[in-house]
C-alpha cells in the first residue's frame, strides 16, 4: 500500500465521490444549528438530519462531506489508551432518496481497493444478521467469498436513534495481522482486540420505527456512511495508533520538544502527551467554531478539555501557559482544509491563553483546599478523602480526579472514587435532563407535515409588503383543519407571503390577512420545515377555508422599525471590529421594532470612551446617507467579495448579501433599509457581560432613540428639582452637597471619638485579670461594626490587654475581639475566641490571633456570648 498523508486521503475521498455525482459540502460547525438534541456535532450525518427527515430540501440528492466531530463520553480514557480521542474527522457519502445499497456498497469497495489500493485479502465486511440483500450484493456482485462476510446482531449492525428513520449497517474491516490479535482461537471480525479494525460504516436507512415498535419500510430509503479519517490514515501509514498519523504526530512531537522528553520512553509521560495532543486539537476547532469556556453546556466541555490539557502540561514539567502557541501547530496541519483555523488563528490563541491563565489561578486555590483536607484527615487519623470533597475540587476548580489521587498517594491516602463517580453521574443526569427538556425530539415535529413536501411557501417580502395568496393549510387547536370560524386562533400556510418569518435574530412580521368576508389579525410568523412560513393569527371577523384566496398586508411601520434596528446591527458589527479589534465576532442578536440586542466576543468591559467612539462613528456613517445594496449570489462568490459569514449560521449554496457602500458587507437573510439615513439616530443604551468572553450591547434607533432621550431628559429634570437646582447647575449643586456632607462626617467622627473616649473611661473600671493578662468584656449596642472596632481598639490600647466588645445593631449581633502582642505570646488567639463566642448567638467569624470579628443572629444571648468569651480566654491562658 502507498503511504498517504491524512490531508491527502481526505481530498482523494471527496474527489472520488464528486466523480460519482455527489455535491461536495464543507464541514458544518461543531456547534449544532437549530438542534437542541446535541451539545456538539458528533457524526457526519448530524448536520444533515433535516435532509433525512424531509424537514429541509437538500441542495443535492447526493452529497459528500468531511465533518469535524467531538465525542466526550470516554474522556477519562483519553491518553490512557492509544485509541481513545475526543476530536476526529468523519468522511461520508449520503443519498437522500436517490441510490441505495447496490451503489453504496459498490462505490465503497471500489474506493478502498482501487483508489486506496488496499489488498482485498486484508479486507472483511460485516452485515446485519437478517440483511440477505446486503449479503447478496457483497457476495454475488462484489465477489466476496461468504467467509469474508460476517453476520452480526442488532447491537453491532443496526442503526437507530429512538423513533423515526433507522436501518441495518454494513461495516468494512482491515486485518492488521496476528500480532495485533488475542489468544482466542475464534478471534474474528467483531472481536474486541486490535486485530480487525473497522473503518467504514455503511448505514442503509430503510425503515421508520413507530411508537408501537414496528419497522415500516420508507418510501425513499437513504444512505448514510461514515469513515473515520484518522483510522484510514493509520491503515495507509502502517502505524499502530492515531497519535502516530502524520498531522497528529506533528502536534505530539511539538509537545515532546516543549517538555524536553522522548515519546515511548515513559508510559506515564506518554499518557500526558496523548492527552494534550488530543485535547488541543478539540479545543482549537471548538474555539474556531465559536465555543467559549463556561460552566455549562458545550462551554463546560471546552473548559474541561482545556484544563485537563493544561494540567498534563504541568505533569510534564512545561512551565507557564503553552497551549495557545500549541494551537498554532494544529492550524499548520489543518488550516488548509479548515480555513476558519487560519482566519481565527490569533483569536483562538487568545481565548485559550486567557482560560489557561485563569486555570493557573484556580489550580493553586484547589491545591490549598486539598492540602487543608489532607491536614484534617490526618488530625482525625483517617486516610480516605470523601467523594463529595473530590468532586467539589473537580467541579469548582477543574481538579481532575487523577491529580487528587496522585497528591493523596504522596501522603499515603486514597479517595472514595465510587462516591466521586456517583456525584459525577448526578451532574450528568442533571445536564441530560436539562437538555432533554429543551429537545423537541431527535427527528423534530412539524404541525404542517400533513401537507407533504410539495406544499412550499414563496417569500415575497424583500420586494413587497402585500400579496394575493392562497391558503394551503390550516391548524386549529393543534390539529389539521379544513376551515376555521370567527374567534379561532389559527396557524396557516400560504403559497406565497410578504410576511418575514422569525430567523437570524429578527422577529417575525405582524399585519393582517383578509378575504371579502374574513379578517385575520396576524401576530407572528415563524419558519416550519422546508422553509414554510407559518402565520400565527386570530380570526376577528367571518370564517376561512383551505384553498381560499386572501390578501396579505404587512404592518409597514412595524417592519420599518425592525429594519432600522437590523441594519444598525450591521453597522455596529463592523464598527466594533474597527474600534476593539478584528477578533470581535457576532455571538447572537435580537432585532424587534423597539430595540436591538447584539452579543459579541470580547474579553473585557468596554470603556466609556470606546462606547462613545462606536456611537459617534455609526451616527457619522448614518449622516453619509450610504446606499444599501441587497443581492443574491453563490456562497463562494460572496466569500471572494469579502462578505462576512456569522458563526453558527447555516448557509445554502445561494446566499443573500447585504452591502452598505464600502462600510459593511454580510451574508444576511433579514429585511433591511435602502439607505442608512433611514436609521435616523443610533444610541447605545447598555453594555454588559452575558457569559465568559461574551459582551452584550443593547440600543435603539429612529423614533425610539428620541423616546429614550425624552425619558433621560425627564429623569434629569426630576433629579434637578429634587436637588433644588436646574439641569444647568445640578453638578455644582451636587458638589456643594457632597462638600457639606464631608464636613458633617468629620464633625460626626470627632464626636464619635469623644464618645468612645468617654465610654472607654466608663468601661475601664470593669477590667479583670486572667493569668496576668488584663481582660475586658463589654456589651455596647447601637454601634456599627466599624465603630465597634474603633471602640475596642481604643480600649485595648488603654488597658494594654484583651478586649471583647459585643452589641446589637438593627437586630444583628456584632462582636469584636482584640489583644496585645504580649497576650498573644501567652496563648491568646482572637480568631478562635470570637468563633466560639459568636456560635452562642447563632453566628460565626474569625480572624488573626491579635484581632478578629464575627456576626450573630440572636441578640438575647449577647451576655451569654461574653461569658463564653471569658471561659475561652481562661482556657487559652491555661
Amino acid at each position: 500500500m502507498k503511504q498517504l498523508g491524512l490531508n491527502e486521503i481526505r481530498e482523494m475521498y471527496l474527489s472520488y465521490f464528486e466523480s460519482k455525482g455527489h455535491l461536495r459540502k464543507k464541514s458544518a460547525p461543531l456547534v449544532p444549528i437549530n438542534d437542541d438534541s446535541l451539545l456538539l456535532i458528533n457524526s457526519g450525518m448530524a448536520p444533515l438530519k433535516p435532509y433525512f427527515t424531509g424537514e429541509e430540501m437538500p441542495p443535492s440528492k447526493r452529497m459528500t462531506t468531511c465533518q469535524k466531530c467531538i465525542r466526550t463520553p470516554d474522556i477519562e480514557n483519553v491518553g490512557k489508551t492509544a485509541r481513545h480521542g475526543t476530536f476526529f474527522e468523519m468522511l461520508g457519502n449520503f443519498s437522500f432518496g436517490d441510490y441505495f445499497k447496490k451503489e453504496a456498497i459498490a462505490w465503497a469497495w471500489e474506493f478502498v481497493t482501487e483508489v486506496m489500493k488496499i489488498p482485498e485479502e486484508l479486507l472483511f465486511v460485516s452485515i446485519y444478521e437478517d440483511d440477505d440483500e446486503a449479503f447478496d450484493i457483497w457476495h454475488n456482485e462484489v465477489g466476496l467469498k461468504p467467509e469474508k462476510i460476517v453476520r452480526l446482531g442488532k447491537a453491532d449492525n443496526f442503526w437507530e436513534h429512538g423513533l423515526g428513520p433507522c436501518g441495518p449497517c454494513s461495516e468494512i474491516y482491515f486485518d492488521r495481522g496476528e500480532k495485533y490479535g488475542c489468544d482466542d482461537p475464534n478471534c474474528a471480525v467483531g472481536c474486541e482486540c486490535d486485530r480487525y479494525i473497522e473503518f467504514w460504516n455503511l448505514v442503509f436507512t430503510q425503515f421508520d420505527k413507530d411508537e408501537g415498535g414496528n419497522y415500516n419500510p420508507l418510501e425513499n430509503p437513504n444512505i448514510d456512511t461514515g469513515m473515520g479519517l484518522e483510522r484510514m490514515a493509520t491503515i495507509m501509514q502502517s502505524v499502530d495508533t492515531i497519535f502516530e498519523v502524520d498531522t497528529i504526530k506533528h502536534v505530539l512531537d511539538t509537545i515532546c520538544s516543549l517538555a524536553g522528553i522522548s515519546y515511548n520512553k515513559d508510559e506515564k509521560m506518554d499518557i500526558s502527551v496523548r492527552v494534550i495532543t488530543d485535547h488541543i486539537r478539540s479545543v482549537s476547532f471548538m474555539v474556531g467554531d465559536g465555543v467559549l469556556p463556561s460552566n455549562e453546556g458545550r462551554g463546560y466541555v471546552l473548559r474541561r478539555l482545556l484544563r485537563r490539557a493544561a494540567r498534563h502540561g504541568k505533569l510534564l514539567g512545561i512551565e507557564g501557559a503553552f497551549l495557545s502557541e500549541l494551537s498554532k501547530e494544529v492550524e499548520k496541519m489543518s488550516g488548509e482544509a479548515y480555513p476558519e483555523l487560519s482566519e481565527k488563528k490569533d483569536y483562538i490563541a487568545k481565548v485559550i491563553r486567557i482560560e489557561e491563565e485563569k486555570f493557573q489561578e484556580t489550580i493553586d486555590q484547589g491545591l490549598s483546599i486539598l492540602e487543608e483536607e489532607i491536614k484534617n484527615l490526618k488530625s482525625r487519623e483517617e486516610n480516605i478523602l470523601s467523594g463529595e470533597a473530590a468532586f467539589k475540587l473537580y467541579d469548582t476548580f477543574g481538579f481532575p480526579l487523577d491529580l487528587t489521587r496522585d497528591i493523596l498517594e504522596e501522603s499515603g491516602m486514597d479517595v472514595d472514587e465510587d462516591k466521586f463517580h456517583e456525584e459525577m453521574q448526578k451532574q450528568k443526569d442533571r445536564a441530560r435532563k436539562a437538555r432533554l427538556e429543551k429537545e423537541i425530539g431527535a427527528w423534530g415535529e412539524d404541525p404542517f407535515a400533513f401537507l407533504g413536501s410539495n406544499a412550499l411557501t414563496e417569500f415575497l417580502g424583500y420586494d413587497f409588503m402585500d400579496s394575493h395568496s392562497t391558503v394551503l393549510g390550516l391548524v386549529v387547536e393543534g390539529s389539521e383543519a379544513i376551515s376555521a370560524a370567527e374567534g379561532s386562533e389559527i396557524l396557516l400556510v400560504l403559497d406565497k407571503t410578504p410576511f418575514y418569518a422569525e430567523s437570524g435574530g429578527q422577529v417575525g412580521d405582524i399585519g393582517s390577512i383578509s378575504t371579502g368576508d374574513c379578517d385575520i389579525k396576524i401576530t407572528d410568523c415563524k419558519k416550519g420545515s422546508l422553509g414554510r412560513h407559518i402565520h400565527y393569527g386570530k380570526i376577528t371577523r367571518g370564517s376561512l377555508k383551505v384553498g381560499e384566496k386572501v390578501h396579505c398586508v404587512v404592518d409597514r411601520t412595524n417592519r420599518m422599525s425592525i429594519a432600522r434596528n437590523h441594519t444598525a446591527t450591521h453597522l455596529l458589527h463592523k464598527t466594533l471590529k474597527d474600534v476593539l479589534g478584528s477578533h470581535v465576532e457576532q455571538a447572537g442578536s435580537l432585532v424587534d421594532p423597539y430595540k436591538f440586542r447584539f452579543d459579541f466576543n470580547h474579553f473585557e468591559k468596554m470603556t466609556a470612551e470606546e462606547i462613545s467612539k462606536v456611537e459617534k462613528r455609526i451616527n457619522q456613517a448614518i449622516q453619509k446617507s450610504m446606499e444599501i445594496e441587497k443581492f443574491e449570489t453563490d456562497i463562494e462568490s460572496a466569500q471572494k467579495l469579502g462578505a462576512t459569514a456569522l458563526f453558527g449560521e447555516k448557509y445554502g449554496d445561494t446566499v443573500r448579501v447585504v452591502k452598505i457602500d464600502d462600510y459593511s458587507m454580510e451574508l444576511c437573510g433579514g429585511t433591511h433599509l435602502d439607505n442608512v439615513s433611514q436609521i435616523g439616530l443610533f444610541k447605545i443604551v447598555s453594555e454588559n457581560g452575558v457569559a465568559s468572553g461574551v459582551r452584550r450591547i443593547e440600543g435603539v434607533t429612529g423614533i425610539n432613540t428620541l423616546k429614550y432621550v425624552d425619558k433621560l431628559e425627564n429623569t434629569l429634570k426630576q433629579t434637578a428639582a429634587a436637588l433644588k437646582a436646574t439641569p444647568e447647575n445640578m453638578i455644582q449643586r451636587i458638589e456643594d452637597i457632597y462638600g457639606a456632607n464631608k464636613t458633617l462626617e468629620k464633625e460626626l467622627s470627632a464626636l464619635k471619638q469623644q464618645l468612645n473616649k468617654n465610654a472607654a473611661d466608663e468601661y475601664v473600671n470593669k477590667v479583670e485579670e486572667i493569668n496576668t493578662v488584663r481582660f475586658l468584656a463589654i456589651e455596647a449596642s447601637g454601634y456599627e461594626m466599624e465603630d465597634l472596632r474603633n471602640l475596642a481598639d481604643g480600649l485595648r490600647d488603654k488597658i494594654q490587654g484583651v478586649v471583647v466588645a459585643a452589641g446589637d445593631k438593627d437586630g444583628k449581633v456584632n462582636i469584636v475581639v482584640m489583644g496585645t502582642k504580649d497576650a498573644v505570646a501567652k496563648g491568646f488567639h482572637a480568631g478562635k475566641l470570637v468563633k466560639e463566642a459568636a456560635s452562642v448567638t447563632g453566628g460565626g467569624g474569625g480572624g488573626r490571633p491579635d484581632m478578629a470579628q464575627a456576626g450573630g443572629k440572636d441578640s438575647s444571648k449577647i451576655k451569654e456570648a461574653l461569658e463564653k468569651a471569658k471561659e475561652v480566654m481562661q482556657n487559652q491562658l491555661g
